[in-house]
């Protein structure tokens, strides 16, 4: 029996007053699977994370979501500057119905797989712009997620941790068989093991070799 996708695009079109993004554009991605794409600037390649996400709706054709939880890490941190970096977590797995113990001790595994062990009790100020990406890349996948959007999210790393950031995402959303859909700028920036590559630009998606 085949797998159900995680998450169909299927004839979707958007657009923002007159500017059409993409018109009929289908996409299917199973459970486990990593799907890069990368663009222009303005060809909509955030616009279908938030629509996998549900944020937004398109204009035509419609967005099936399979999966049982979701994750989405943005190009910029989006804490709480409030919260600790554990709070920043463990308040949001809260929120989802954990409850605070096992929302701590899942806070505090999460940043110890991302090397953020120590960490836990200092404030985003306190913080470089590095290690709080990765506090939300830790958010992200504290969930568990079955759907992981990636907008961008390496784009601050320094290049030595760049690749060891990629490794830990890959091997952590590996265990929950997550599909998940990564915006990159560039080929080098891919997840290891990424199963298919696109290029979105004038509203089509053009299949790239790996």
């Amino acid at each position: 029996m085949t797998a159900k996708p995680a998450v169909a695009f299927e004839n979707v079109t958007m657009a923002f007053g007159r500017h059409i993004l993409f018109e009929n554009l289908s996409l299917e991605i199973g459970p486990g699977q990593v799907v890069g794409i990368q663009g222009p600037s303005g060809a909509g390649k955030s616009t279908l994370l938030k629509m996998a996400a549900g944020l937004i709706r398109p204009v035509k054709g419609r967005v099936r979501v399979q999966a049982s939880s979701l994750g989405y890490v943005f190009q910029e941190p989006r804490l709480l500057g409030w919260y600790t970096a554990r709070e920043n977590i463990s308040l949001a797995l809260e929120a989802a119905g954990m409850s605070g113990k096992t929302a701590k001790e899942t806070a505090l595994r999460c940043l110890r797989d991302l090397d953020l062990a120590g960490f836990e009790a200092h404030y985003p100020r306190e913080l470089s712009g590095g290690m709080n990406q990765r506090i939300s890349i830790a958010r992200a996948l504290s969930v568990s997620p079955g759907l992981l959007l990636l907008d961008e999210p390496f784009t601050g790393l320094d290049p030595a941790l760049k690749d060891r950031v990629k490794e830990q995402v890959r091997a952590m959303a590996e265990k929950t068989k997550a599909c998940m859909i990564h915006v990159t700028h560039s080929k080098q920036e891919l997840l290891p093991g990424t199963h298919a590559f696109f290029t979105l630009d004038r509203g089509r998606l053009y299949p790239e070799t790996l």
